[in-house]
């Protein structure tokens, strides 16, 4: 049978999974995609450390000593990639910064295959390495960075590709969706709730990424460009995280019967398309609010076949290992008869402020008769039909109510919010928290 020589870059959570699947189940990958799958080298910073914590053979790493140091490595990556034995290199190193986009670059322009879980790198610098790729008639598999084990690229670039994606949305990181589980479950407030899962390993010692709403963004951002060949960058996405969620803005949802979520959501309407990531309350009839935990899950409407729904494990290591390893075998299959492509359309990014949306507007006041009135007023002023207003929450000299609405944009509420305070610039006590609401 034919060769098919792979290295791997970085052997830490992820590619450790890959290479321990790619020892134990060598036999098994090789018979289903017709070559002999080889793992023929890793360059790990830690090989004896990395050996035996995935248990795998230590021939597989470069270098002689338990540790090797940058420059040694640096040495390894250059001569593998200089390697005219290996067909494919998976970088699980991770970053999104110039030594990192060389690096794969660098793999690409030498004639080979490149498989990566690097989200931040293909979000952030993704049209550098796609340009690569077309340009070296050369395959990315990058399965891996979007949702970990579920098959949602391959879902979209091969069993779609008969049809035309209207919308794509859903809870893409599984820390924030823990945390607010246990917010919602629990009646925990979110130090805690971040706290616990930093203790249970779903979040890192620095989650800003996780709960400012970053890492989702990236996802979005690479699924976007799939679905709809746009290439956004990360400021012209707008994001927002869960770190300024409240047990009242919890109780609030359940008051509307929903759950808050941080939401991806991305539509496309006639030749505008509108994306936002951020919290949003999401009704109980909406199978998106029934996902708990760290489980992450993705909702795909096309024009033809309807609504489609994945859900699954989002991170981990041998989960997201199985979605790079599944990239290897395709490639390993098919590369000849693959190609990147993706949609080039006449399209307009739209700014979410002009989207319409239902909402849910929080409001602080001072705890006074009359308030609520001339909220609601305001609100109705600008033409914005108000579904349902809450019971006040009374705390100490303050209210706390919230007022859903039925449709309308942002820029209608941040007019009825200036109109409040130019009829009383002292009844909100803080910023209106607005979060929309997914049926």
């Amino acid at each position: 049978m034919k060769q098919f020589n792979i290295a791997i870059f970085g052997c830490g959570t992820v590619g450790g999974g890959v290479a321990r699947i790619l020892t134990e189940i060598k036999d098994t990958i090789s018979q289903r995609c017709g070559c002999n799958i080889n793992l023929k080298k890793i360059v790990e910073i830690e090989p004896k450390f990395a050996s035996e914590k995935y248990n795998v053979p230590r021939e597989f790493f470069c270098g002689d000593g338990d540790i090797i140091s940058r420059e040694e490595a640096n040495k390894f990556i250059q001569d593998v990639i200089s390697a005219s034995d290996i067909d494919l290199i998976v970088e699980t190193i991770g970053g999104s910064n110039d030594f990192i986009e060389k690096i794969c670059a660098d793999i690409l322009n030498s004639g080979k295959h490149l498989v990566t879980a690097n989200k931040a790198l293909l979000a952030e610098r993704g049209s550098a390495i796609y340009k690569a790729a077309e340009k070296n008639n050369k395959i990315i598999g990058f399965e891996a960075a979007v949702c970990g084990a579920i098959p949602i690229i391959k879902t979209i670039k091969e069993n779609l590709t008969g049809d035309q994606i209207l919308s794509v949305s859903g809870i893409m990181n599984g820390t924030s969706n823990y945390i607010l589980s246990k917010m919602h479950d629990e009646n925990m407030d979110f130090a805690s709730a971040l706290m616990l899962a930093q203790e249970k390993g779903y979040a890192e010692a620095d989650p800003t990424l996780d709960i400012n709403g970053g890492d989702a963004g990236h996802k979005l951002i690479i699924l976007m460009k799939l679905v709809f060949g746009i290439d956004l960058k990360m400021d012209e996405l707008s994001i927002s995280g869960i770190q300024d969620i409240t047990i009242d803005d919890i109780e609030f949802a359940r008051e509307i019967n929903s759950r808050i979520k941080l939401i991806c959501f991305a539509q496309r309407i006639d030749g505008d398309i509108y994306a936002t990531v951020c919290p949003m309350m999401v009704k109980n009839d909406n199978f998106l609010s029934d996902i708990n935990g760290a489980t992450n899950a993705v909702n795909i409407i096309s024009k033809y076949a309807g609504k489609h729904i994945l859900v699954g494990a989002g991170a981990g290591s041998t989960e997201t290992a199985s979605s790079i390893v599944a990239d290897i075998v395709f490639i390993a299959r098919y590369a000849e008869k693959m190609e990147h492509h993706f949609a080039k359309e006449k399209i307009n990014f739209v700014d979410a402020r002009h989207f319409k949306f239902a909402y849910i507007i929080t409001f602080e006041t001072e705890d006074e008769p009359g308030i609520t009135g001339l909220v609601t007023t305001a609100v109705g002023e600008q033409k914005i039909n108000i579904d349902t207003v809450s019971h006040n929450m009374h705390k100490s000299h303050k209210a706390i109510f919230s007022i859903a609405t039925m449709p309308c944009t942002l820029e209608q509420i941040d007019n009825a919010i200036a109109v409040i305070r130019a009829k009383n610039s002292h009844v909100l006590l803080s910023e209106p928290k607005v979060i929309p609401i997914l049926y």
